[in-house]
């Protein structure tokens, strides 16, 4: 079994991007899942005090443990021990602790493709084995039930994403509570990724504790709370499992930054302004929908949460690497290709962030308006392969 890593190739695009505008231009950052914006204005005060009063240390806050319980309770009416909760250095350390303590190398892990490119690459860095599921638009590209009772035999464990990225997609609850059936049923470990909570634009995602209370639960303070480079997660971890979840936190990562968790726990006192960055991602979400179809991208995922937008760009390309370089060099707009997430089918699609401002997008689609029509009128079909 293969240990290799791929590359994310969004972040060759992103370096390239910056090099471009240490050189004079003008760039529009849509090639990360990150917000725009910084922290709220209430856990940067806090921050500056700590520092001032605080000399920090290795630390596990507790009242911060509490305060995610809580938001359980309040947001899906599940009770959740704050025993459970492992504070964690974002949300990818939780991801490798979930895997490392629910499974062992050689387990067989379905994800869905397209999906997040870290679960593919760090279930092959843990020697586990990726089983990737096809999504595609007669799905809404998430994972069903009925997919995963076809697998033969079972794998050992599901990943799941619901909003997803990168398509932004919602599992309704009844498919999640289908989801969980079949999983019990056949004994199967669900692993949850719901880092991009707290950002839907119809129905709010339910989260698997609803459905599947021995699930482990992937959430940060990265998405939601604008707080990305604050390096602050968690993982909700069922009771059999909590001990070798700690083992593996104290003994990987410690503990996550002593400041970040004080700003983390007054972020919880932000709500007015962090739900102004997801009105913000809404208008921009609606700018996107309405503009791309006129510019032919109208093949686009359902973008329920999240701040995505997943566009076909199959009648323009068949190498979306390809043509997101070329798209950055020529018009300043940075997004990311589509093989990061689907390396069969994703060289023909690309990926928009719209995490930010609503000028920004609105001078992203003012400088595709032309280029993206160029794009089809000068392709040439007998340079283009015809993969599936």
């Amino acid at each position: 079994m293969s240990s290799r890593i791929e590359p994310f190739h969004a972040i060759a695009i992103s370096l390239l991007a910056h090099r471009l505008a240490a050189e004079g231009r003008s760039i529009i950052h849509m090639e990360f899942g990150q917000p725009s914006t910084g922290a709220p204005a209430k856990a940067i005060a806090v921050a500056h005090a700590v520092l001032d009063a605080d000399p920090m240390g290795y630390w596990e806050s507790g009242p911060l443990k509490t305060r995610i319980a809580q938001q359980y309770h309040e947001r899906y009416q599940v009770d959740v021990a704050p025993a459970r909760i492992v504070l964690t250095c974002g949300a990818s350390p939780a991801l490798v602790l979930a895997l490392a303590s629910a499974f062992v190398p050689g387990d067989r892990i379905a994800v869905a493709r397209p999906g997040y490119v870290a679960y593919r690459n760090t279930l092959r860095a843990l020697h586990m084995e990726a089983v990737e599921l096809e999504c595609g638009a007669p799905e809404r590209f998430q994972i069903t039930a009925a997919a995963i009772a076809a697998l033969d035999p079972p794998p050992q464990g599901l990943i799941v994403a619901s909003p997803a990225n990168p398509t932004g997609t919602i599992i309704a609850s009844a498919e999640l509570a289908a989801i969980a059936a079949v999983c019990r049923e056949r004994g199967i470990r669900i692993v949850s990724d719901e880092i991009y909570h707290g950002l839907s634009y119809d129905k709010p995602a339910g989260t698997i504790l609803q459905f599947a209370p021995d699930a482990l639960v992937i959430n940060s303070f990265s998405k939601y709370f604008s707080m990305a480079g604050w390096r602050l997660g968690w993982l909700v971890a069922p009771d059999d499992l909590l001990a070798e979840a700690r083992n593996r936190m104290g003994n990987l990562f410690l503990t996550p930054p002593s400041l970040s968790q004080h700003a983390g726990l007054a972020a919880f006192k932000c709500t007015e302004e962090l739900e102004g960055h997801v009105e913000t991602y809404r208008r921009n979400r609606a700018l996107l929908l309405e503009a791309l179809p006129t510019l032919g991208l109208g093949e686009i995922a359902p973008p329920d949460g999240a701040f995505y937008i997943y566009a076909s760009v199959a009648h323009l390309t068949d190498d979306s690497l390809a043509f997101c370089t070329r798209m950055l060099e020529e018009t300043g707009v940075a997004a990311a290709p589509g093989i990061d997430f689907d390396p069969e089918r994703g060289h023909r699609f690309v990926r928009f962030s719209f995490a930010v401002s609503t000028p920004s997008v609105e001078d992203a689609i003012a400088r595709l308006r032309d280029w993206i029509p160029l794009q089809a009128a000068h392709r040439d079909p007998a340079r283009v392969s015809h993969r599936s």
